[in-house]
């Protein structure tokens, strides 16, 4: 058997990343964050989450893990998502800032009165202009710009052995579920409560 050089490097890379990003992550921004979801749960509102591609799949990670929370959670362009009215919180992930569909219902969002957090890697970036809080994650996106200051300050100027853009999205995975671990203790849940609203129908 080969010694897996590369898949430990890789390991490696990716959890060291994870690890310093929290150096450079806004707590200030996280904990904005956490209010306008205590916030939203308080008042009964909707939470919408957007992504796309495998930023999509954090998202939808989320707002599984919101609705184990009782909130009211959704994943925008499912079948079942309702409309976007005033007061609902949209969360808006991509690294780049500038995914098409992403940016568009940030700003359909905006146009209902709703409040978007974007959670991103790029602070100018065109879904950042539509968001009431950024919350700025960092990562070597899909784009790769070599302009990205955190992805520098953090990797250096190597090519890394995480493509495209896994550090954002496995960096985002992480931040949000410890959001939720924040959000079991300020609504005073249990993992008892949480396996309440697991989904016990198994499709095969």
């Amino acid at each position: 058997m080969e010694n897996l050089k590369y898949f430990k490097s890789a390991y490696l890379e990716i959890s060291n990343y994870i690890l310093n990003a929290l150096n450079v992550i806004s707590l200030e921004e996280v904990g904005l964050f956490i209010n306008e979801l205590v916030n939203a749960y308080r008042s009964d509102k909707k939470v919408l989450v957007v992504g796309v591609g495998r930023s999509g799949l954090v998202g939808r990670a989320f707002a599984m893990r919101l609705m184990h929370l009782g909130f009211k959670s959704y994943v925008l362009g499912e079948t079942i998502t309702p409309s976007v009215t005033v007061g609902d919180l949209l969360v808006a992930i991509s690294g780049s800032g500038t995914t098409s569909m992403v940016v568009t219902a940030a700003e359909a969002a905006k146009k209902m009165n709703a409040k978007v957090v974007a959670i991103t890697s790029y602070r100018d970036s065109p879904l950042a202009k539509y968001a009431d809080l950024v919350v700025q994650v960092p990562g070597r996106t899909k784009v790769a710009r070599m302009d990205d200051y955190f992805a520098r300050q953090i990797l250096g100027l190597h090519e890394p052995l995480a493509p495209l853009g896994t550090l954002f999205e496995d960096t985002t995975m992480v931040l949000l579920d410890s959001v939720i671990a924040e959000l079991m203790h300020r609504l005073n849940k249990t993992e008892s409560e949480l396996r309440q609203r697991h989904a016990n129908i198994e499709v095969p």
